[in-house]
């Protein structure tokens, strides 16, 4: 399954475009900050509304044509740069989000599987605030595959973390690549992330 994109958007006084098609394997959406990367994932996700152009995952049309499916209807798994764990829920309960929010049929991930590939079952039982940074991000990409996505959104999943915890996430983000098949679009900045990471690369510049 590939994802389609050809989008534009004014944003102030610029307007950002962006026109590619992404399969399986890691697509890095590579340039400096603030060239409007995370405003191309928020177009994916249904956050941000394009001012024209279409949005493909197979053949199923996210926006264009007519369509603009929101948010909730786009099987879409996004991680965001600060994990955004829900704090009045254990690990646990912010999994079973994720998993409450696909489509009975869609799943193709159980608790069980996601709790081992991620490593994170001793973390089940903890509140996010006593979670170190990359123990957070694990659990947020594990609530993001319980989704069911056709396709993973991972904006800056490594900037608040240090140097140890990069290279274990970076780990866990190769495993998704090579093992799970999905399409993931994937934001950065640092160079050596997206060499280590990325099966394709998009240059997004001013």
């Amino acid at each position: 399954m590939a994802i389609d994109i050809d989008v534009a958007k004014r944003l102030g006084d610029r307007t950002i475009a962006a026109q590619f098609t992404a399969g399986p394997g890691l697509t890095a959406l590579f340039g400096p900050s603030g060239v409007g990367k995370t405003s191309i994932l928020n177009m994916v996700a249904g956050l941000l509304r394009p001012d024209r152009g279409h949005i493909r995952i197979g053949a199923q049309t996210l926006f264009g044509d007519g369509v603009d499916l929101p948010p909730e209807a786009r099987r879409i798994g996004y991680v965001f740069q600060d994990g955004r764990l829900f704090p009045h829920r254990r690990v646990r309960a912010n999994l079973l989000y994720g998993h409450g929010l696909a489509d009975p049929a869609a799943r193709w991930m159980s608790l069980d599987e996601a709790v081992d590939f991620l490593g994170i079952g001793g973390l089940l039982g903890r509140w996010p605030h006593s979670l170190s940074g990359g123990e957070a991000q694990r659990v947020a990409i594990g609530r993001a595959l319980l989704r069911g996505p056709d396709c993973l959104l991972l904006d800056e999943p490594l900037s608040s973390l240090d140097a140890a915890r990069r290279g274990d996430i970076m780990a866990v983000i190769e495993r998704i690549r090579d093992e799970l098949k999905l399409p993931i679009l994937y934001v950065s900045h640092d160079r050596a992330e997206v060499e280590r990471l990325a099966t394709s690369v998009v240059e997004i510049g001013e």
